[in-house]
């Protein structure tokens, strides 16, 4: 017959072991699997693998620690498809710290009061709000070579969106010329040009829609002038339609709010030197399934912070 004492003591060693599976679960389900882990080490690699080996100025972070948590779900991919992939850094200027580097701040006017001040572009991840009057840039990389377009739009809170404007390649910013390949880092704007100011446009508009396509082919676009280019409606809207596909998108673990570098600063610079797999990874990666042939088209949407905010890149 069971007594209370044995029965306590009959029962230890199945509540020892209860506790053991309850705490092995606990500790599984916080840790990320190992297929996540390999995923969000391998990201960058498949990324990086044609870049240069070779650093030409010094190493940064070493490649292996670099790694991404996926922010979307892994888009559908057919046998009439490929894999291709974008690198996109997002970069907001701050005032400048004592502790930035010199070589990295940019000096920029002040609208209001015609001052210049030294600025730092910090790294943001895609989908960060932000506000009117904040400035920002963005650097783009492509892993196949090509030829990179990048159109903006403002969307409204109907759904609606304003008319397509080809804000790169321009006159102004290298010339316009727009070709792409491992390791080319494109600024824009050129470093040699202001920052984009988000300004109010509508009081119903809530974001700003940017489209990036690289092209193995040069597009049909008008010739063009040293600003941005107003582009047929119709002809963007066909575009999307053959071209465009769900990206899924990657982030950087622990990239935002880094600093500008000087690697990427050189990079952008001119397009004579190019990034190696030594060197900083973009902030966001977008991977698409894309028919073999056909451009890579990604919607990038900056929404601002508030119901009533609202923007212009200018």
């Amino acid at each position: 017959m069971l007594t209370r004492t044995n029965l306590v003591r009959a029962f230890l060693p199945f509540a020892a072991c209860a506790l053991l599976f309850v705490a092995a679960f606990a500790q599984k389900s916080i840790k990320p699997s190992a297929g996540q882990q390999d995923e969000e080490r391998q990201i960058f690699f498949d990324y990086a693998e044609s870049r240069p080996k070779k650093s030409a100025a010094g190493k940064s972070k070493p490649a292996a620690k670099r790694r991404y948590a996926r922010k979307t779900p892994k888009p559908a991919q057919t046998k009439e498809t490929e894999l291709a992939q974008v690198g996109i850094t997002l970069w907001k200027l701050r005032p400048a710290t004592a502790k930035d580097e010199k070589e990295t701040r940019i000096l920029e006017q002040e609208e209001e009061s015609d001052a210049r001040v030294e600025l730092t572009p910090v790294r943001m991840e895609a989908d960060a709000p932000l506000k009117v009057n904040d400035k920002v840039r963005l650097s783009i990389e492509s892993p196949r070579a090509g030829y990179l377009y990048v159109i903006d739009r403002e969307l409204y809170a109907d759904g609606t969106m304003s008319a397509p404007y080809l804000i790169f390649p321009t006159q102004r910013t290298r010339g316009g010329d727009n070709r792409v390949r491992a390791g080319v880092l494109i600024d824009i704007p050129a470093q040699n040009e202001p920052a984009f100011v988000l300004k109010p446009s509508r009081v119903d508009q809530v974001a700003e829609v940017l489209t990036i396509l690289v092209s193995p082919q040069p597009l049909d676009v008008p010739p063009l002038g040293r600003k941005a280019l107003k582009l047929d409606e119709a002809k963007v809207a066909a575009w999307e339609r053959e071209w465009r596909t769900e990206p899924e998108r990657f982030e950087l673990i622990g990239g935002s709010g880094q600093v500008w570098t000087k690697e990427e600063k050189a990079a952008a610079a001119d397009g004579s030197r190019l990034l190696d797999q030594d060197d900083p990874a973009p902030q966001t990666i977008y991977r698409v399934a894309a028919k073999p042939g056909n451009p890579l088209m990604i919607t990038v949407t900056l929404r601002y912070a508030g119901a009533n905010a609202s923007s212009k890149l200018k």
